[in-house]
């Protein structure tokens, strides 16, 4: 029988949370197990592992295979490392007190990454949170702007008026125009004077009347003549 270290998915839909459990690789994934390792809950920031240390490492120190996110939660929690060193005094490589003393300086680096990580996280999320309180509060402020522009303008706008006013009664008497109208009215006491041409027209017209006395002569001077014949 092949053991196998695997996740059986729990939790609701959305929110997944996990049990390491280790059973038979024949077996389904979410059916019978073996023995239940640990809980992995993805869906905090970094995620949350319990791990029932010693176990995982007897199961993995016996030859069980891993699934690949089993395969991570165990390397990140240490267990690999481990079983790498206490495969090291199997061989006569190291000692017990060597393998315990690289394990706890090797935790203290992990616990250190891990504590800094979340240090940052928290003051990311500070930031953003005093980043966005401080949009909302410019986001207020220009509205009230906005607010308040709508409603003076009816109050600042009434002496505005005025002032135009005032200006448009001084200038006709500083321009003084009066005294130059009646120069403009004298202009048509000329017409008249204009309009008398047409008087001599008839003029003109009494040439005609002459004509008649041009014709009348020849009918005087033709009796004269006559009269001159007869006295002869």
């Amino acid at each position: 029988m092949a053991t196998r270290i695997r996740l059986q998915r729990h939790g609701k839909k959305g929110k997944p949370f996990y049990h390491i459990v280790s059973a038979d690789s024949r077996a389904k994934r979410d059916g019978r197990f073996i023995e239940k390792l640990g809980t992995y809950n993805p869906n905090t920031n970094p995620a949350v592992i319990e791990l029932d240390f010693e176990r995982a490492l007897h199961w993995v120190a016996t030859g069980a295979e891993m699934s690949d996110t089993a395969r991570a939660i165990l390397s990140y929690k240490g267990v690999l490392y481990k079983n790498h060193l206490v495969k090291g005094v199997a061989k006569g490589a190291l000692t017990d007190a060597q393998v315990e003393e690289r394990f706890a300086k090797w935790l203290e680096e992990k616990e250190s990454k891990v504590s800094a990580k979340s240090d940052k996280l928290a003051k990311d999320a500070d930031k953003e949170k005093a980043d966005r309180l401080k949009a909302e509060a410019d986001v207020s402020a220009a509205r009230a702007k906005e607010i308040e522009a709508k409603n003076t303008p009816e109050v600042e706008e009434a002496p505005v008026e005025e002032v135009p006013a005032a200006e448009a009664e001084e200038t006709p008497a500083a321009e003084a125009p009066g005294e130059e109208a009646p120069a403009a009215e004298e202009t048509p006491a000329e017409a008249p004077a204009a309009e008398e041409a047409p008087a001599e027209e008839p003029a003109a017209e009494e040439a005609p009347a002459e004509e008649p006395k041009a014709e009348e002569t020849p009918a005087e001077e033709a009796p004269a003549e006559e009269e001159k014949k007869e006295a002869e």
